[in-house]
């Protein structure tokens, strides 16, 4: 196939803050690093000519997966530019943290001799600045329903303790072309965004002058100033204009220091005292008293606003797949994992929909009283005797609740996963050094993500052996293929 000389940086996925507790797997060991000297972007997409984008960090372009022939985007930038590699080393390394619907995908990293290469999710539906100059001003149910997913976003990071630090339309995409009621919004560009101490202070200057908070420019902030941030899209969203706006940067970054700013009743004679009160808490000028992500989408105004996830309640065949991942082999969970990260919104909408449904508090996670909750809804009358040994397994990285992944991987239906381009894919994650077998080593790698005792080296023989039929001492992509789709295995 196209890609089969994949080769990923030797340890390049073992950053701290990815690693996993209890000898589970990280989010971090989905992405494919390919260092300099290595498989080039060339030698596993197609990379068309016409740019979706450019700026002062480079360029973005399409390109296509030559075995899955999936459609994604992909940034590059030039090596000599130390300033915007340091940038998108750091987006790289904060991307690996991150795991939610509404944040952008990355897949892969390459790098060459001028390049660096980040490989992402494609969204088609332009930039959410794009849907403000087109139609002047939302509706509350519009301006809602993509709020809800904004503070959805930032909850989730803030709870990951990262500060993304440059909110601004631009920087937020739809997936696709369908209405603001029917199309996902994506987080992107985290070029300066910064990981944060609860309590701690942040001192680098960036953002933008009209979405800045007014700390950010005093040197001194934590992640409230996103809040801020959200207020002011908010506040565009609703009227078409920012407030608070000037003639110049100057002229604009004087009044974001005042703070001080009023509804032209003109404008907002039709807006509700909810959705202007909601903003007056994200502008408030004290950051403690400033609301939080979570208070924001609690506030009346969401809640009732932006209409709920579809009822899209649990299946019995969905909770028989939850019950059916705990007797998978460690090696099979895993790649069900790079499969689900792997997947377009497209392909899995309807779990999507569900993890949607039960994230009650949008927040991207999921607790056990959200799933015992939904399996109430959808009418189950019994709760299974293992299900807190279910969540656990489930929930790989072991952070006590379930990300969206760790749900998609343990939903997934085998007829989803069993087509041998999608298992191919899942493949290349684990044969690190490109020659069409994962070994031993490769396979402490991966599935210790970098932590080599975390998992016993017996542990590890059994489940080589258990899947190494020719008894060769690797596996092969027949046996890869193979375990796939053994319901034993």
């Amino acid at each position: 196939m196209g890609c089969k000389g994949s080769k990923a940086a030797e340890g390049g996925n073992t950053a701290k803050d990815t690693k996993a507790k209890d000898g589970t797997v990280g989010h971090g060991f989905m992405i494919v690093t390919h260092v300099e000297g290595g498989k080039k972007l060339q030698d596993c997409y197609t990379v068309d000519k016409k740019k979706l984008g450019e700026g002062s960090y480079g360029t973005v372009s399409m390109c296509s997966h030559k075995d899955t022939k999936v459609d994604r985007a992909v940034k590059s930038i030039a090596k000599k530019d130390i300033k915007q590699k340091e940038r998108f080393q750091q987006e790289i390394d904060l991307m690996k943290l991150l795991d939610h619907p509404n944040i952008i995908k990355l897949y892969e990293t390459f790098e060459d001799r001028k390049n660096i290469y980040l490989v992402m999710e494609l969204c088609t539906g332009g930039e959410l600045f794009d849907r403000i100059i087109e139609l002047q001003s939302f509706t509350e149910v519009q301006a809602a329903i993509v709020m809800k997913q904004i503070l959805g976003g930032i909850s989730y990071m803030h709870a990951s303790k990262i500060c993304h630090r440059d909110l601004k339309p631009e920087n937020f995409l739809f997936t696709n072309k369908d209405p603001i009621e029917k199309s996902t919004l994506k987080i992107i560009d985290f070029g300066l965004a910064s990981k944060f101490k609860e309590g701690g202070v942040l001192s680098t200057k960036a953002g933008t002058p009209y979405y800045v908070a007014p700390q950010v420019l005093a040197g001194a902030y934590n992640q409230s100033a996103d809040l801020w941030s959200c207020g002011v899209i908010m506040f565009v969203l609703l009227v078409g204009y920012p407030p608070f706006h000037g003639e110049t940067d100057n002229e604009v970054l004087a009044k974001v220091k005042s703070g001080r700013f009023h509804f032209e009743a003109a404008d907002w004679k039709n807006v509700s005292e909810d959705a202007k009160y909601l903003i007056r808490q994200l502008l408030k000028m004290n950051p403690p008293e400033r609301y939080t992500a979570e208070q924001a989408l609690n506030h009346t105004w969401v809640v009732e606003k932006a209409p709920r996830a579809l009822n899209a309640p649990l299946s019995a065949g969905l909770v028989a797949n939850l019950q059916g991942f705990r007797s998978k082999n460690k090696l099979k969970k895993a790649a069900l994992h790079v499969i689900a990260s792997q997947m377009s919104d497209a392909q899995i909408k309807s779990l999507r929909d569900i993890f949607m449904s039960l994230d009650s508090d949008g927040d991207g996670l999921l607790t056990a009283k959200e799933l015992t909750d939904g399996m109430n809804k959808a009418g189950f009358t019994e709760i299974p005797a293992d299900f807190a040994a279910i969540l656990k397994d489930v929930d790989s990285n072991g952070s006590g609740v379930i990300d969206y992944t760790e749900f998609l991987a343990a939903t997934l239906d085998k007829k989803a996963y069993i087509q041998e381009d999608v298992v191919w894919a899942a493949f290349r994650v684990f044969d690190r050094d490109g020659n069409g077998k994962i070994s031993k080593q490769e396979l402490e790698q991966v599935l210790n993500d970098g932590e080599v005792a975390a998992l016993a080296v017996r542990d590890i023989a059994e489940l080589l052996q258990e899947v190494d039929k020719n008894g060769d001492g690797e596996i092969d992509f027949d046996e890869f293929f193979t375990m796939m789709r053994n319901e034993r295995q």
